[in-house]
């Protein structure tokens, strides 16, 4: 919760309780009711009218139940815990995560809060096991994250950078563009007239003089085409183009063997929709039969409902070609992601470049706890509320069947440098 908020949630509050203090001497007053505030004069409770008892009641009542809301841990990052009371922190290989973290380091080092730690970093090199442990103790300091309600755990998935088949030229095998970011999609910052909308992403495009809302998934899809002439490369499967969205980046390997990478550029201001929830609600799959592999199935085994389930997403993504493929996919940090070590979170509930601590279970082996430090350096539209977490897996094979896979309930707790606060 933002300072701002916290403000406004108190404000309330307290006129809230002003109020019931008004209710209560107007109570007192108008039933003259007197009471002697000295100990030796104070009448015995017996003597007192019983007519007073069940306002009195109902205040008392009152002041309880506000008196727990005010108790009630907000959403968001909350107080700091000890270290011992992160589970499995001394287990984890910690000097596996230097490389998200000399990738933090690259943005983050202009941060006050972070230059001094980048600086140390550094200077270590390359850190054993103990020595990067003892440098997260030292320059960190463990904040649990709550949901809505006390809630501790949310839900955690994955995603991979997929191996694609493109070319630069259509023809009847390569026929399913993805686009670049188009010239006329706006990017609408309207945060200085309406202060609440910060960071929202709002797209647009001109029609006359006005702004109007970008075109949708269907509308781009459709036979009127309105975005001929942005194709950025031509894909052999429409799925494959569907499903590069979600992930947000790819492997291309061309017609003349190359292989490229398709990166995000921009999207089109349109919310996201996960069809596999449209499905559950169609009837069509059960909530646990619901994975990118039961998906797919779904859409090669009902092509005449494969276009209408597509365009329930109305969110289309730009992308933008990166030559430099080995270095990994660049996330919302401006970073490139580290298989297993970088992590997409909602960066209105934490900043990016935060080190969190997650703490969940494997698809592939449910009862043995994974817990394991990550870099949140990536967002993702479905990825909202202080409890959801993406963990990037990488590319290849197995890197598709865990980000496929992948549907777990789990912990985070967010490292925050000891020279910042969570208000920062």
């Amino acid at each position: 919760m933002t300072p701002k908020a916290l403000y406004k949630y108190f404000k309330l509050q307290n006129e809230f309780l002003q109020l019931l203090f008004n209710i209560y001497h107007q109570f007192i007053h108008d039933n003259k009711v007197i009471f002697d505030l000295s100990i030796q004069q104070q009448k015995p409770l017996a003597s007192r009218s019983y007519n007073q008892w069940p306002c009195l009641a109902l205040f008392m009542a009152s002041i309880l139940v506000l008196s727990a809301c005010t108790t009630q841990k907000p959403a968001g990052i909350g107080n700091p815990i000890e270290w011992n009371e992160v589970t499995g922190w001394n287990e984890d290989q910690h000097a596996d995560s230097w490389p998200a973290l000399m990738n933090n380091c690259r943005v983050l080092i202009r941060h006050e809060a972070w230059s001094q730690i980048c600086k140390a970093a550094r200077s270590l090199n390359s850190p054993d096991h103990k020595q990067a442990r003892e440098f997260y103790e030292t320059w960190f300091t463990p904040h649990a994250v709550h949901g809505a309600d006390g809630k501790t755990t949310g839900l955690i998935t994955g995603y991979y950078e997929p191996l694609l088949f493109g070319s630069t030229v259509p023809d009847e095998n390569y026929r399913y563009p993805i686009y670049q970011r188009p010239e006329n999609l706006l990017r609408v910052d309207l945060s200085e007239l309406y202060p609440e909308l910060e960071g929202k992403r709002v797209r647009g495009r001109l029609e006359g003089n006005s702004v109007i809302p970008y075109f949708t998934r269907e509308q781009i899809d459709s036979e009127l085409n309105p975005l001929k002439g942005e194709e950025l490369l031509w894909l052999n499967d429409r799925d494959d183009v569907f499903f590069l969205h979600i992930q947000g980046s790819g492997r291309i390997k061309l017609t003349d063997g190359r292989i490229i990478g398709a990166g995000y550029s921009d999207q089109n201001g349109h919310p996201y929709v996960a069809i596999g929830k449209v499905l559950i609600d169609w009837g069509e799959l059960e909530r646990e039969e619901v994975t990118l592999f039961s998906i797919r199935e779904w859409l090669h085994d009902h092509p005449a409902q494969a276009r209408v389930l597509l365009n329930q997403n109305p969110s289309y993504v730009f992308f933008e070609i990166r030559e430099n493929v080995e270095e990994g996919p660049i996330g919302s940090l401006a970073t490139p992601l580290t298989p297993e070590r970088s992590i997409a979170i909602d960066p209105s509930v934490i900043p990016l470049g935060t080190p969190i601590w997650l703490e969940t279970y494997l698809p592939d082996n449910p009862e043995q706890p994974y817990n394991r430090l990550y870099m949140s350096q990536d967002t993702g539209g479905a990825i909202k509320g202080p409890l959801r977490a993406d963990i990037f897996w990488g590319n290849g094979d197995s890197a598709e069947y865990m980000a496929g896979l992948m549907k777990e309930q789990g912990k985070l707790i967010a490292l925050l440098p000891k020279t910042s606060s969570i208000e920062e």
